[in-house]
């Protein structure tokens, strides 16, 4: 099954990120005139590139291609270089129970409510 891209989506979370044509392909690793070309509908991009496009627009891929109008992610990529605490914390509650990640949330919003 293929899926296509709404350009009208791809400029709307562009301009969102306050991101120029150029910015936007270099984010995603793109010439400027390739980008430009899933902007102006001229070309549909493979399904690793919508991928991409969700995790670095921090949408999701349903959006992208009009399945929904929720734009809310649907998966977060944590990359251990990035991020290592965040990496090894996923990594552990990965290994433990579901009940121990609704514990830990609890916990962490709980704090977040006394820090503001």
């Amino acid at each position: 099954m293929t899926e296509t891209l709404i350009p009208d989506r791809l400029i709307k979370i562009r301009k969102k990120n306050s991101l120029n044509k150029s910015q936007a392909a270099s984010l995603l690793g793109l010439s400027p005139i390739g980008y430009l070309r899933y902007e102006q509908g001229l070309r549909s991009p493979s399904l690793q590139m919508l991928q991409l496009i969700s995790l670095k627009f921090n949408v999701s891929v349903d959006y992208l291609v009009g399945k929904t109008d929720d734009s809310s992610m649907d998966k977060i990529l944590v990359e251990k270089d990035a991020n290592p605490a965040l990496f090894e914390l996923v990594c552990e509650l990965s290994d433990n129970s579901d009940a121990a990640a609704k514990r830990l949330l609890a916990y962490l919003k709980q704090i977040n409510k006394t820090i503001i």
